[in-house]
């Protein structure tokens, strides 16, 4: 078993993808050799069925949107779409037509390998004719009609081909117990070591893996604006329902208490007053009294 095959078993599980999406990984690996037309047959039959469709054409999508160093992910999508677009529902012309810019832009695709070949050429090329196909209804309606022909001549004579007119049930992603326990040992099956190296390969590719999901930055949650008045308004209730914390007792008084404490201030200020007046009239009496006395004695003198 190769590694790039045994990568891709593992990630399969990993990511617990479908059937239709392990089937368009397939087609569309990084192996140095174009998909089997068994298995775009396969594929293509696939997309009339609705949910099935989803999943094969958000693969694809995805595919072609690979970096230069996967040109292979991107030039094997190229084919598959090309033969989806000719043998598989229409649904895949009308979603080709509404992504149409994401072909076009890989008319522009670069990618030059170690050797110095621009393997870039091959995607551009494949785009071009993609989307020219795509703008000409009467040629397209021509090669989606041979094409049809030649699936249907050899659905008959090679076993396991679809021929598009009966698309075979699709299970979906397993979501019941059930429905899981069969595939999954199916699965564990295939992807079971033969060899220690194999064993020895698969544990590093694994905890690759789980290094790699380790490491992802946590995703952010988006609130929207109902969300945060929600918060908000819940945050409100909560702050209303604290106890009141006491004011200190001089902020407590209200204007009829200070003013009482203003005027007995005043009584205050206006009886020490009157004592100190008192005092001097008293001071000043006596020393009248003995000026008084002291002139009758001189008199008398």
């Amino acid at each position: 078993m190769q590694t790039s095959s045994l990568r891709r078993q593992v990630k399969n599980m990993v990511n617990n993808f479908t059937e239709a999406e392990i089937k368009v990984r397939e087609a569309t690996s990084n192996d140095p050799w174009g998909p089997p037309c068994s298995l775009m047959a396969e594929i293509a039959d696939l997309t009339f069925n609705a949910v099935a469709f989803t999943e094969v054409l958000g693969m694809v999508w995805k595919r072609l949107n690979d970096s230069g160093k996967n040109w292979r992910h991107v030039y094997k999508a190229m084919t598959l779409l090309d033969y989806l677009i000719k043998t598989g529902s229409e649904r895949v012309i009308q979603e080709c037509r509404e992504n149409i810019y994401t072909i076009q832009t890989l008319r522009d695709f670069q990618h030059m390998d170690r050797d110095g070949v621009d393997q870039g050429a091959h995607v551009r090329e494949k785009a071009k004719n993609l989307v020219a196909l795509l703008k000409d209804e009467e040629k397209l309606k021509k090669e989606r009609s041979q094409a049809m022909k030649t699936k249907t001549r050899m659905a008959g004579s090679v076993s396991g081909l679809g021929s598009g007119s009966h698309p075979p049930p699709y299970p979906g992603r397993r979501t019941s117990q059930a429905a899981g326990v069969h595939g999954d040992e199916h699965d564990m099956e295939q992807a079971r070591p033969t060899t220690s190296g194999e064993e020895e390969l698969q544990l590093q590719l694994a905890l690759a893996m789980s290094r790699e999901e380790s490491e992802k930055p946590p995703s952010t949650v988006d609130i929207d604006e109902q969300t945060q008045l929600q918060m908000a308004m819940t945050l409100s209730k909560k702050e209303t329902k604290k106890p009141v914390q006491p004011a200190p007792a001089a902020l407590d008084m209200d204007e009829d208490t200070q003013l009482k404490m203003a005027l007995s201030l005043s009584k205050e200020v206006h009886q020490q007053e009157q004592l100190s007046r008192q005092g001097d009239e008293s001071v000043l009496k006596k020393a009248l009294e003995d000026s008084t006395r002291e002139m009758e004695t001189k008199g008398g003198v």
